[in-house]
């Protein structure tokens, strides 16, 4: 088989079209939640990750074994949500906003990784930003302590 020039130009057209789509595929997070199917605002979660550019993939999970799977991790019982995501080593607890799991990827702290215990109003998932309530992003460090990562004042 000989490579024409014809060929070869296509073949350069054809790379120089699909470069750029293989790069975004390879800097986009992807990230698996494991989450109660009952859960509503699981659910709003998680379109907030596909909305700005995560990769999901889910799996349902509720009760016990999600609570052991949260323990069994590293994610201390007081820091706890209802959901649970797992991204390129780290555990995010909640409802974490997608700029602080950006902001964990690219500073990679020696930590278990990040958590919103509870389910703030006005977090991500959680009800309109507008009326958000006041709540913090915790690091959560290898031995179980944690410290605040990131502040969201009321709005």
């Amino acid at each position: 088989m000989t490579l024409t020039r014809r060929a070869m130009i296509a073949c350069t057209a054809s790379f120089a079209v699909a470069a750029p789509l293989a790069g975004m595929a390879l800097s986009a997070p992807a990230i698996h939640v494991l989450q109660d199917p009952n859960c509503g605002c699981c659910t709003a979660w998680i379109e907030i990750l596909h909305e700005d550019g995560f990769i999901v993939t889910t799996e349902r999970s509720f009760g016990t074994r999600l609570i052991k799977h949260k323990l069994e991790n590293g994610i201390p019982q007081g820091m706890t949500s209802c959901h649970t995501g797992e991204i390129e080593g780290y555990m995010i607890e909640g409802h974490v906003p997608t700029a602080d799991i950006r902001r964990l990827l690219v500073e990679r702290p020696d930590a278990v990784g990040l958590a919103v215990p509870g389910m703030p109003y006005g977090s991500p998932g959680m009800g309109p930003e507008e009326n958000r309530d006041a709540y913090d992003v915790f690091l959560i460090r290898k031995d179980g302590s944690t410290e605040v990562f990131s502040h969201y004042e009321a709005a």
